[in-house]
Parts: C-alpha cells; structure tokens; sequence
C-alpha cells in the first residue's frame, strides 16, 4: 500500500515537471519571436539563474549541507557528470537541433530517450524488453510525433546536423535521466538540480557569452523570463527529477512526453495556435502511455 502511494506520487512529481516545461514553452517562444532572444543567450541564463535560485533556497534550508556532495570524490565526479553530459548537453544540443530543422523535428528526435534508456537497461541487465515496455514506446513516440508534425512527416526538416544533434539530444535526456537518480536520493533536489545547472549554465556561459547579446528588458521580458526560468527550469526540473528517483528513468521519460500535450494547449488558449484533429490522435496517445504506466510498473527501474 505505502508502495503504491509513493509511486503515485512519484508519477504526480514527474507529471508536473513535465507540464511546467510546456507552459514555459509559451514563454519562450514569446521571447524567440517578439523580444528576438536566440537560442544560446536563452539557454545559457536559464541554466545559471535558476541554478543560482536553487542553490540560495537550498542554503536557506541546509546551511553548509549543501556542500557536502563535494566531500566524496565519486559523488562531486556524478554531479560533474550530470551538470555538463546530462543538464547542459540535453539542452544545447535540443536547440542546436531547433536551429538546424525546427522545434517539431528536434522534439520528436529527443522524445527517443525512452528507447535509449530501454536499450541501456536491457544491455545492463542481459534480458529483452517486454512487449509492455516496447508499446508504451512505440506510442509515446508516435504521440509526440503526430503533436510536433501534426501528423504531417514532411514538416520534419532532417538535415545530417539535425539528426545528428537530435539524437545527441535524445542521449542527453537518457543520460540526466540515469544520473541523477542515485543523486537526488542521497542530497536532494536543491543540491543536484541547483548545482547541475549552475556549473552547466557556467560552462555554457564561457562557450556562448550570452552578455554580448542582450536582448532589451522590459516589463514583458521580465514577466517571461519567469516564466522560462522559474516555471520552466527551477520549478520543472526539480519536480520532474524527483518524480524519476521514484519511478525510475525509464517511466519518467516516457511521463515527461506530456510535456507537447501540454504545450500545444497552452499555446492554443493563450497565443491563438491552430488546433488540428490528428493532434486529437497524439493525445491519446500519449494520456494511454501516462494511464497504462500509471497502472503497471516496468520490470526495470533506473
């Protein structure tokens, strides 16, 4: 019964992540579009700033605590790890894919970190995935697929560059997906979320520079980079990699593709974005992946 209740919660934590991240979605588009932001400068001080936002908090709470994952060699080397291999290269690589094709394409290449992480587990493991697990793949992809094309296969813009960091993406999102875990188990949100994107957001910083192309900070501007930053960053990835300590990497990337679900009924209520049928189809898709694991529970968890 206690099982249950933690792995329901577990599944509510990875849910609300990923719903945060499609409303931040709106916010950054907002930005791309009306303020001129690009890709790199976004990127970069949203990593930093919320890093920064989660480290303050976690100090309020834990006082020097919040050190001591740099007191065991191993621990601080996974927590390098996570920040550059997980954190920042699932991020710079999604919007270098963005830039080479279109947000559509590089969504639907980074929602194959399910299949990356199936395989990693039944490498590990020495043993086949089950048809259960292979389905709730095949649908969650299908579903993102037919919400990012609209069902539509020649939207999809797949230079080399795009499929190469598209994939690249894809293992990014498995890699912070299976780092983070043992982490997040032993020092909490505020010390691996915060110092994740903090020394990620730094070493973005020094490749892209982001104070040479600032974009002019109004009213409007501040308003979204909350939402980007707070909603989107601090607040998303701390629930949704809560949610995969308990439910394990596989089950949480496969509830984060509620993410485009959410995304795309944002932007219809609020910034008048068309709604089509075959969007209708992805939906169900995708909720009938959230219900069915919602249900069972793989026979692996990471």
């Amino acid at each position: 019964m206690e099982g249950n209740r933690e792995k329901r919660r577990g599944i509510f934590l990875t849910l609300a992540g990923g719903m945060c991240w499609g409303i931040s979605g709106c916010f950054g588009q907002f930005l791309f579009q009306e303020k001129g932001a690009t890709a790199n400068w976004l990127v970069s001080i949203r990593l930093l700033t919320a890093g920064i936002l989660l480290l303050i908090i976690g100090y309020i709470h834990q006082g020097k605590k919040l050190n001591e994952v740099f007191h065991k060699g191993t621990d601080a080397k996974k927590l390098l790890g996570f920040s550059v291999f997980g954190m920042l290269f699932c991020q710079y690589t999604y919007f270098v894919t963005v830039q080479y094709s279109n947000a559509g394409t590089a969504t639907v290449l980074q929602a194959l970190a399910p299949t990356v992480i199936l395989a990693f587990v039944c490498i590990r493991n020495l043993k086949l995935p089950r048809g259960f697990e292979l389905a709730a793949v095949i649908s969650a992809v299908l579903g993102v697929f037919l919400l990012s094309t609209h069902g539509n296969i020649h939207n999809m813009m797949l230079t080399k560059q795009a499929l190469f960091f598209g994939l690249a993406s894809a293992v990014g999102a498995a890699s912070y997906n299976l780092l983070a875990a043992d982490l997040l188990r032993g020092y909490g949100v505020y010390v691996v979320v915060g110092f994740g994107m903090f020394f990620g957001g730094l070493v973005l910083c020094a490749i892209v520079c982001p104070w040479e192309h600032m974009i002019p900070l109004d009213g409007e501007t501040l308003l979204a980079l909350f939402g980007v930053i707070v909603i989107g960053t601090a607040i998303a990835f701390s629930l949704y990699l809560k949610g995969v300590s308990i439910v394990g990497a596989f089950m949480g990337s496969l509830l984060g593709t509620i993410e485009p679900v959410t995304a795309i009924v944002v932007s219809a209520l609020f910034l008048g974005s068309k709604f089509q049928w075959i969007d209708l189809l992805g939906f169900v898709l995708i909720l009938g992946t959230v219900l069915l694991l919602s249900l069972r529970t793989p026979h692996e968890e990471v």
